[in-house]
């Protein structure tokens, strides 16, 4: 998250007033000193302009780097717990090349929810969900919407998003992200 603050020339200050997140706050996340929640990584990653995903990419750069792969093994795929919900997500796709696709694998527990402030970014980000087992109720800018294993849902992240787990056992899904360059002439 530091090398992504620090590429957009944002100060602790500066990304504290995008988000919403204190400053003392982000830097302890920087320096891995505080788990936060997937609320909080919305968060940070709406005053960033990117995905939640983003930061989980290996931004590792330089002549001493190796040249990056088009290929992200599952043993190397970064794995993330949310400490509140205790959701699994795993990104699927490769950090590097760039790409305006992510894929992120999420297992979801029973019971949870997770509510997201997600707000305009500087950046049109559009996702889709597709239930793989189990059921998931979304609600999206207060339109709620209940997924069973093989339904997708496509919308773009401009808005409120609450993920609730309504049964018993757990669910999985995946999630597709593609960000576009904004534009204000487009519509979802």
């Amino acid at each position: 998250m530091r090398e992504l603050r620090e590429a957009q020339g944002f100060s602790l200050d500066a990304l504290a007033e995008r988000s919403g997140v204190s400053r003392s706050n982000i830097s302890l996340i920087e320096r891995g000193q505080s788990s936060p929640t997937a609320t909080v990584l919305d968060k940070l990653s709406t005053g960033l302009g990117v995905t939640v995903a983003s930061l989980f990419e290996d931004g590792r750069a330089g002549a001493a780097a190796a040249a990056p792969s088009p290929l992200a093994r599952v043993d190397e795929q970064p794995v993330w717990t949310d400490p509140a919900s205790g959701y699994v997500r795993r990104n699927v796709s490769p950090s590097s090349p760039r790409s305006p696709l992510q894929l992120v694998d999420v297992l979801f527990p029973a019971g949870q929810r997770v509510a997201f402030e997600t707000s305009a970014r500087d950046a049109d980000v559009y996702q889709q969900v597709w239930m793989i087992e189990g059921q998931m109720e979304l609600t999206v800018d207060g339109t709620p919407w209940l997924l069973e294993q093989g339904d997708c849902l496509s919308m773009r992240l401009n808005c409120p998003i609450v993920y609730r787990n309504p049964s018993r056992q757990a669910a999985r899904y995946l999630v597709a992200l593609a960000s576009l360059p904004f534009s204000p002439e487009r519509s979802f």
